[in-house]
């Protein structure tokens, strides 16, 4: 009750009141923030994980360089079905799919992109996610290779400026081999399928051939490149490796998706904690300002606490009367920069729409981040973290003013009353 009646200041002790409301405000704003961007953290690092297990191999198997029949050097795998057999019955693996790849200029009605292509079997690629199960997409998946029909994604699409229907001109360097040297390869193939993987880098260089057309466009007859595997926990794929490499053969290498992107990942984390310890200082500061409003408070009560000390009441019960009022204003800015911070992480899509309408667009650029807009996931972890964190600071920075209040001599208080 007495640390209420303080809370609520008067006219005459105004300054007590604008301290308290700063403080107030300034945990606010430092929880806010510090859950927001950790929501923004979690949610960029889902977005991209997924988008990376979604649309690429878990594992990739391919071979080391050795000399062929007829002496030339190559990294093909001839014996790739035998090979699938085998890693097929690894323990933990789902799919696995043989795969030519190469890169080569496409070109329509004089427009031109260098894209990726995957040779892959349409059932095979019917088993990669967010290709079967884009984001967007325009076509049927299972036009795929009928009349050696080809899927592109979306970024292709609108820098060629073709639909599902258009015939696309594929040009690679490393064609058939003449008296006058190596003539560039030329095919027409039809678009039957568009997607939209939800990462800029896929849906603007990527395109997928039937196997068996890949075979043929790039030389590769008779052989793959390398293998794609899927696997049931992305996880602990490197408890996987050496299986997976005793499967393959002898000239078997392996390649999991954390060797593509673990430098990447590894400075997610290491601006995670850094973001971590800069947001905490700014919590740390605005805790700080409890004790300012606390110290003018226990400076403006002087009387009142030599009254309360001499009626009887306790060192304790001061500590407790100043503590209250100080976790008080902790506990209410905490509590309010909670409910910014999720509302925040919940509707960060309009709220993103609003800023970026407001710049006049170009926020969010997607060729930068890799992915298209702004993502927040909430975790009850880092919802906590921040709590506790905040209610430490504000706790802990109270108990000092608190304890000076409590030991203040009453005689001394009274002396000039």
């Amino acid at each position: 009750m007495i640390a209420w009646r303080y809370l609520r200041a008067k006219r005459a002790e105004g300054g007590v009141s604008v301290m308290t409301w700063i403080s107030l405000v300034g945990i606010t704003l430092a929880v806010f923030a510090l859950i927001a961007t950790l929501a923004v953290r979690s949610g960029f690092r889902e977005e991209f994980v997924d988008t990376i297990l979604g649309a690429n191999a878990h594992v990739t198997i391919y071979s080391a360089q050795y000399q062929d029949a007829d002496g030339q050097i190559t990294r093909k795998i001839t014996d790739y079905a035998a090979m699938a057999d085998r890693v097929r019955q690894v323990p933990g693996v789902t799919t696995v799919a043989p795969l030519v790849k190469g890169q080569v200029m496409a070109s329509v009605r004089g427009n031109t992109a260098g894209v990726e292509v995957f040779g892959i079997a349409p059932a095979d690629l019917a088993n990669i996610p967010r290709i079967a199960h884009p984001e967007s997409s325009q076509g049927s998946l299972a036009g795929f290779g009928e009349n050696e029909g080809i899927a592109i994604g979306s970024g292709v699409a609108q820098e060629l400026g073709v639909t599902v229907g258009d015939t696309v001109k594929l040009i690679s360097p490393d064609g058939a081999k003449t008296a006058f040297g190596t003539s560039p390869r030329v095919s027409n193939y039809p678009v039957a399928y568009i997607f939209t993987a939800g990462r800029y880098d896929i849906d603007r260089t990527r395109v997928y051939m039937p196997f068996a057309a890949a075979q043929t466009y790039f030389n590769r007859e008779g052989a793959a490149d390398e293998l794609e595997i899927m696997v049931s926990d992305p996880d602990r794929v490197e408890d996987m490796i050496v299986p997976l490499a005793q499967a393959g053969g002898e000239r078997a290498l392996v390649w999991t998706w954390r060797d593509a992107s673990g430098a990447f990942l590894r400075a997610l984390d290491i601006e995670d904690n850094v973001m971590f310890i800069i947001l905490s200082i700014l919590v740390l500061i605005a805790a700080m300002n409890i004790i300012s409003g606390l110290i003018m408070l226990v400076k403006n009560k002087g009387r009142d606490i030599g009254i309360l000390r001499t009626i009887g009441l306790s060192e304790g019960s001061i500590l407790r009367v100043f503590f209250i009022c100080g976790a008080m204003t902790g506990l209410v800015g905490t509590l309010a920069g909670v409910i910014l911070g999720c509302a925040f992480a919940i509707w960060i899509d309009p709220i993103f729409s609003l800023v970026n309408y407001l710049s006049g667009g170009g926020v969010w650029d997607p060729s930068i981040r890799g992915i298209y807009a702004l993502p927040a996931k909430l975790e009850l972890n880092d919802v906590l973290s921040a709590v506790i964190l905040s209610l430490g600071l504000s706790f802990v920075v109270t108990i000092f003013p608190a304890r000076r209040a409590a030991r203040m001599n009453p005689v001394e208080a009274l002396r000039y009353e």
